[in-house]
């Protein structure tokens, strides 16, 4: 496995948009569960389906989507995921999980998830020999096991549905092989990063699209908080106050060991206007003005994670576009570059 690294630029500008608070001040980038380096206590235990865990239902919204409802024991509820479907279904297949942003889902009212919304996801993987798993739901939860429930966004114990409760059933219903790889966007970016480090033998490769994977400085855990509060939660409920211990157990730069020997892609650009906002029929670069920050704060986050991964001497594929925001058209952009590593991951 190679590292790949492109043209960096605008570190600087990262570098200065976090020493202004802005990081604490707007929703950043993601960060989910994760710790690693050696295995936590009881995390691989937990393997294992929960035995009233079940699949409710299908409901083929066309020969090559199926949205499902599993009955999680977790959280008490049912969980829709939307699963795409090979040409050859017949045929057992690796599967790749694919988290959402912070709104996951919300701005169809959690019908489907944002990926099938502002991507062409459904057709760049119609001729791949693949169950592509997409979560509808967990706005501002990181995918992980909240330590309580919040007063507004409930129980969230979604580390146990994604890695406990969830696969065994995709693999019985949907002849799953086994082989598993995670891929998110920004908030689900640390989540995917989080997940396989605190599970390393469920994912053999990830990749992270404009993420933020450490949680060790305070700016970082700011924009964590700030990002929960997006849709009203409080981040206390989920890792506890900063000096938690739970902080540093979903820290991936901190258990970035447990990467060793998986397929990682990281991805980032540098907050400047690209071709999405200046080329023909662009957005403008005022639409910059929010995604611009994000970006080059990731950036900044990518940078941070990269360098550690470069100590600990694990290979990586990491790519700095030049340009840039926070925004869908790019990560549609990103999935493609990311697929070669995802593609190795799944043994494709």
């Amino acid at each position: 496995m190679h590292r790949r690294v492109l043209a960096v630029a605008g570190t600087a500008l990262a570098v200065s948009l976090l020493g202004s608070g802005l990081a604490g001040a707007q929703p950043l980038p993601g960060t989910g569960s994760s710790d690693g380096g050696g295995a936590i206590p009881g995390i691989e235990a937990q393997s294992q389906p929960l035995a009233s865990a079940r699949i409710d239902r299908v409901d083929m919204l066309t020969d090559r989507r199926a949205a499902v409802w599993v009955d999680s024991p977790s959280m008490g509820r049912a969980i829709q995921v939307q699963v795409l479907l090979p040409a050859a279904q017949a045929v057992s297949r690796p599967t790749l999980y694919m988290l959402d942003g912070v709104s996951a889902g919300k701005e169809s009212d959690y019908k489907e998830s944002t990926w099938t919304q502002k991507t062409d996801i459904v057709d760049f993987f119609a001729d791949k020999q693949v169950n592509v798993v997409l979560p509808v739901g967990g706005s501002s939860s990181y995918y992980t096991d909240w330590n309580a429930p919040d007063p507004v966004l409930g129980v969230n114990k979604w580390e146990t549905f994604l890695t406990s409760e969830l696969p065994p059933l995709i693999d019985a219903r949907f002849s799953g092989n086994g082989t598993n790889a995670i891929a998110g966007v920004s908030m689900g970016a640390q989540a995917a990063m989080d997940l396989i480090t605190r599970h390393p033998k469920l994912y053999n490769g990830v990749a992270g699209l404009s993420g933020c994977y450490d949680n060790s400085q305070t700016n970082f855990k700011d924009a964590v908080r700030a990002t929960v509060a997006t849709n009203g939660g409080n981040a206390s409920n989920m890792w506890g106050e900063n000096a938690d211990p739970l902080w540093v157990q979903h820290d991936p730069s901190a258990n970035a060991e447990a990467l060793r020997g998986k397929d990682v892609y990281i991805s980032v650009g540098t907050g400047l206007p690209g071709p999405y906002e200046l080329g023909p029929g662009g957005s403008g670069p005022e639409s910059a003005l929010m995604g611009g920050p994000l970006e080059a704060a990731a950036l900044y986050c990518t940078t941070v994670f990269d360098t550690r991964l470069r100590a600990l001497d694990i290979p990586a594929t990491t790519v700095y576009r030049p340009y840039g925001i926070h925004g869908w058209p790019y990560w549609q952009d990103d999935l493609r570059e990311s697929w070669p590593t995802l593609e190795r991951a799944l043994g494709l």
